[in-house]
């Protein structure tokens, strides 16, 4: 007997059909991998095993765990669930926890809420899971002071606190660098064969689950379209859609031939300290050195990739790059002029630089149409175009993004993630800007919109000569879209060069260990 059997689930809220017949099985100590793009259906898959279902939500079929079908189990006996026989892992751990509770606390909560025993000994015992997660922080921290992945850790933590027969992972490693990605797949396999669990793995990109999953489901349109043993699907894809989903995940773009070699950006001997707290009272502050020494170039036209782990100092560099942060030591130069004079930002530099965030609704006013969030750069120019000449200049900002004209009346909660992104994009280009940073531009999109993206940035290459730094932790996406790569590491820069030769010949310790923990799928066959 299955421990999970989804039989003929479907799901409809309002007039709208979500799930149609969905069927999926996991065994004791049985990975399984639920993929597929945005809107497929993953999601509202876990949340229904779960019993969160939002109000109106009308569900069909059958989802037997452990024996006990959700779908006719009353709220209260699922609140006894949650937690003892299935718990959830989801994708941004700082959402899911309390920040004015410590990490200890929280995974006591757990135990707390389900299991009579002493206060003590639920922190005790919350001290034990956060130990076997391998966080080595003391329980008493709060979540603002961890990295990305020792939140994450704390999550799963919470999760297993009660050892559940049943694990859910919504997307758990979209946001991570590919060290701590790697980390927390590993971790997650570990739990699963010590606590003889199932873990059904929400995930858009088949890569992160070709290794760790037993088995893979795929979804497209609230429908399980093929599902099979990891292996055999991955040599033997039947459906279109599986194949597409493998070949946006495996994407290449070919860059064009960049003409030139004049530099435009120059760093050199970046240094920038943060006061930490002190460690007594009348003592002096220590410092934190986020940059040691940085030194780089890019050149006009060059698209140049940066790469490390979190906490490596590549979002201060950033802040530095575009004059949004001053340095203590060094100086950073575009095209000759300071980005800072003084210590005050350098306006006339800073027009010719523009930025691509990870999260492009986050980023927009959700009150202003497309045709003021895109023109919030024209602060930047001396005489911005008005009238007519504003127009033609918003309407060719989208067309060049793949856009219509007709967008421009638009609000950003009208679009899809990939089209927000090129809204982020044409926002950058509306100033005609020399350099552009993509921070993690691509890593919360799905496979085939990532690869839409990419392309996308390659066509605007061909027509402009427009140099870009790319910040990511996908360092397939970095070695596809760059022609010279940094690598970074504790403020430092400890390799740099030709983006191909540094991936198959990469001289430093630390380039090896990224490039060894990077999610590769298997060729296809």
């Amino acid at each position: 007997m299955s421990l999970l059997a989804i039989k003929d689930l479907s799901l409809s809220i309002g007039d709208t059909q979500i799930l149609h017949d969905v069927d999926v099985d996991t065994e004791p100590g049985e990975i399984v991998a639920i993929t597929g793009e945005s809107g497929s259906g993953k999601s509202m898959t876990a949340l229904t095993v779960m019993g969160l279902l939002p109000r109106g939500a009308k569900p069909g079929g059958s989802v037997v765990l452990d024996g006990v079908d959700i779908l006719q189990t009353p709220e209260p006996d699922l609140c006894q669930m949650r937690g003892n026989t299935m718990g959830m892992v989801f994708q941004e751990p700082m959402t899911a926890l309390n920040p004015v509770q410590t990490i200890g606390a929280q995974v006591a909560e757990t135990i707390s809420i389900h299991e009579n025993t002493t206060k003590t000994a639920a922190h005790e015992r919350a001290a034990q899971m956060l130990e076997r997660v391998g966080l080595k922080v003391p329980p008493s921290r709060y979540p603002h002071e961890l990295s990305g992945g020792q939140r994450q850790r704390v999550v799963i933590a919470m999760a297993i606190a009660l050892r559940p027969k049943l694990l859910i992972a919504d997307e758990p490693t979209t946001a991570l660098d590919v060290t701590t990605q790697a980390r927390i797949l590993d971790l997650l396999r570990d739990l699963v064969r010590e606590f003889d669990m199932g873990l059904l793995m929400i995930t858009h990109d088949l890569a992160v689950v070709a290794d760790i999953a037993d088995k893979i489901v795929v979804m497209q349109d609230g429908r399980v379209v093929e599902s099979g043993a990891t292996d055999h699907l991955l040599k033997d894809m039947q459906h279109p859609y599986t194949k597409a989903l493998f070949a946006a995940s495996t994407h290449q773009v070919q860059l064009p031939v960049r003409k030139g070699s004049v530099q435009l950006l120059y760093a050199k001997n970046i240094i920038r300290d943060y006061p930490m707290p002190r460690q007594k009272l009348l003592g002096q502050r220590p410092t934190f050195r986020a940059l040691d020494n940085v030194n780089f170039h890019i050149e006009h036209g060059e698209r140049v990739g940066l790469v490390g782990e979190s906490g490596c100092g590549k979002s201060t560099l950033t802040r530095a790059i575009l004059g949004l942060e001053d340095v203590q030591g060094g100086e950073i130069r575009l095209d000759g002029d300071p980005v800072f004079t003084g210590n005050r930002p350098n306006q006339s530099v800073r027009r010719k630089m523009q930025v691509v965030f990870q999260d492009p609704y986050s980023s927009f006013n959700p009150r202003h149409r497309v045709e003021r969030l895109i023109t919030e750069p024209f602060h930047l120019l001396k005489n911005p175009p008005t009238g007519k000449a504003r127009e033609t200049v918003i309407f060719k900002a989208l067309q060049d993004v793949g856009l219509s004209a007709a967008d421009a009346g638009k609000y950003i909660h009208e679009f899809s993630g990939g089209q927000r992104q090129r809204i982020a994009i044409a926002r950058a280009l509306i100033v005609e800007p020399e350099l552009i940073i993509f921070d993690e531009a691509v890593s919360a999109l799905d496979v085939s919109v990532r690869a839409q993206v990419l392309d996308l940035i390659v066509d605007i290459c061909g027509k402009r000569r427009l140099a870009y730094l790319f910040i990511s932790h996908d360092l397939s996406v970095v070695r596809s879209v760059t022609d010279r790569v940094l690598v970074m590491k504790s403020g430092k820069i400890v390799e740099q060069g030709d983006t191909e030769t540094v991936f198959s010949d990469p001289q430093h310790a630390y380039t090896k260990s990224l490039i060894a923990a990077a999610p590769q799928l298997p060729p296809l066959i």
